[in-house]
């Protein structure tokens, strides 16, 4: 009962960090210098912009709400726990390293060190969380609706993955990468949200996900 509350309880915050922190985020893009839809959602965050502040305290509320959902996911999910984890550290590493103005990216444009690092960490927290979806969809201890919610979130974020990892390769800096970036991190954002407070109510209501072994001693006693 103890554990089951305590991952209630992690999911509840992990929700509400992850929708202060897009509601951040989203704020800093929204309202900053950057020049549309072709700017990357980092360029909120460099030095120049007046919120570079609101744009970190939103990534790093974000790498805590992922920190908080691998702690409320069921018993033997601890491969998806694991990407979530990383994905937190990325994540702090993409808030804590500014990159350089206009975010440039290989191979169309020169970089700095700070470039490439904030680029690989923010590629790597994506990449995780979407792994994170992949495990669980097949992962044994996720309930049917676990899985569902994360079989959704992998069918959306995996094409929309392909065309950014595609126009960087091929496109560089353009209005399609920069419409996919905020597509991708925008169905990341709601699987988290979404399962976040799955999470929660089911804990709640006592109805959480299965755990090997229940269902034969509900059989037996019947």
């Amino acid at each position: 009962m103890a554990e089951g509350t305590a991952r209630r309880i992690a999911a509840a915050f992990a929700a509400v960090c992850l929708a202060a922190g897009a509601a951040a985020v989203t704020v800093a893009v929204i309202a900053g210098p950057g020049p549309g839809p072709i700017a990357y959602v980092s360029e909120a965050g460099i030095a120049d912009s007046g919120y570079a502040g609101a744009y970190r305290v939103g990534i790093f509320s974000m790498a805590a709400s992922l920190l908080l959902l691998a702690g409320a996911l069921p018993p033997g999910s601890r491969a998806a726990a694991g990407l979530l984890g990383a994905g937190a550290v990325a994540t702090v590493v993409s808030g804590a390293v500014t990159c350089s103005e206009g975010c440039p990216l290989p191979p169309f444009e020169a970089t700095t060190v700070a470039d490439l690092v904030h680029g690989g960490a923010s590629i790597a927290a994506t990449a995780a969380v979407v792994l994170a979806m992949l495990v669980l969809l097949f992962s044994p201890a996720a309930d049917r609706g676990l899985r569902r919610i994360a079989a959704i979130g992998a069918a959306l974020a995996l094409p929309v993955a392909a065309v950014v990892a595609l126009a960087l390769l091929l496109v560089g800096r353009s209005t399609l990468l920069g419409m996919s970036e905020r597509v991708l991190l925008v169905v990341v954002a709601v699987w988290g949200l979404t399962t976040s407070g799955y999470l929660a109510v089911r804990s709640l209501t006592g109805d959480g996900p299965s755990v090997p072994g229940r269902e034969e001693s509900k059989v037996s006693r019947r």
